[in-house]
């Protein structure tokens, strides 16, 4: 499945800042302890098998990449970053509902759309 994946210090750039010049990239950051965490979770990966291929969920163990929570100036679990166009351009905190999660969704697919759109060719 080639729209989810785990993402580390070593290969973030590559996997999201890289890959989010082709389609929208989340980075759903969390850790193994957190409660929120457990639900906002399965429900992203959910919707990423259901949007097949709209965006790409790139999952980010907190606790093994300290440096890359600290960079992206984490202040709570879960955090989802959304990427497009190698830059951050939304985010939120702690776990949202399905609704919320699917006008979040459509809304980073139709930025990027835009954005590609909008480049020179």
């Amino acid at each position: 499945m080639d729209f989810l994946c785990d993402v580390t210090e070593d290969d973030f750039d590559e996997r999201v800042v890289q890959r989010s010049h082709e389609v929208p990239v989340l980075v759903d950051i969390g850790a193994g302890w957190c409660g929120p965490c457990r639900v906002l979770t399965p429900l992203l990966e959910r919707l990423a098998k259901e949007y097949d291929g709209a965006f790409v969920l790139a999952n980010v163990d907190a606790d093994e990449n300290m440096k890359l929570a600290g960079r992206h100036r984490v202040r709570g679990f879960p955090t989802v970053i959304a990427y497009s166009r190698g830059a951050e351009i939304e985010r939120f905190h702690s776990a949202q509902t399905e609704g919320f999660l699917r006008r979040f969704i459509d809304g980073v697919v139709a930025r990027h759309a835009a954005q590609t759109t909008a480049q020179p060719a």
